[in-house]
């Protein structure tokens, strides 16, 4: 069972409607609920959980509660920690909002963006064959330009510190209008030329 029971009387209303709310963001990530309700409890969670407090806390089948933190761990959004005198595991969740933005956008790269460049490098190894058209040459040469150059400034921009990148973010509008004054100016030459 993914929904909350009644066992979660034992959870402030707050906690409660926000793991909800995030179990229904993750179907929309694509991500299972149960997982998503987790994730949300554990970081909100202000110690570690063993998976039958969670199974409890969450109304959740025990073995629903593995399998999840099976995947949350694969992602490496929650971690294994020792509680000193307990054999048991007990899970913590990533918290840090950035840290596990760029755990999850490192995991679509290797699971969806990985895929895909291999497809295009090996689709344009074969890109010459005369019965390939100069038109599907072309879309496929615009892929490969396109895929190389996001992965490129993916490869940059994941080692820059988080500070600064918040930093270009909250110059959000400020970027926006320089990049607008640039592309006049460099239509305005063009059209001087």
């Amino acid at each position: 069972m993914t929904e909350i029971t009644s066992t979660t009387d034992k959870l402030p209303a707050a906690v409660e409607a926000f793991v909800l709310h995030w179990g229904d963001l993750g179907g929309q990530w694509g991500v299972n609920r149960s997982v998503a309700q987790i994730q949300a409890l554990l970081i909100l969670s202000e110690r570690p959980l063993t998976a039958e407090e969670i199974a409890e806390k969450l109304g959740m089948a025990r073995s629903n509660v593995s399998n999840s933190i099976k995947e949350l761990l694969n992602w490496k959004l929650v971690m294994r920690v020792p509680v000193m005198g307990d054999r048991r595991d007990y899970y913590v969740a990533e918290t840090d909002l950035w840290q596990m933005a760029s755990k999850v956008a490192q995991g679509r790269k290797e699971r969806e963006i990985d895929p895909m460049v291999t497809a295009i490098r090996a689709a344009m190894e074969h890109a010459d064959d005369p019965k390939i058209s100069p038109v599907v040459r072309e879309r496929l040469k615009g892929m490969h330009d396109f895929i190389s150059t996001v992965e490129g400034w993916y490869s940059q921009m994941i080692h820059v510190p988080p500070q600064q990148i918040m930093g270009l973010i909250k110059l959000g509008s400020k970027v926006v209008s320089l990049l607008n004054f640039v592309g006049r100016k460099d239509n305005a030459d063009k059209g001087d030329g």
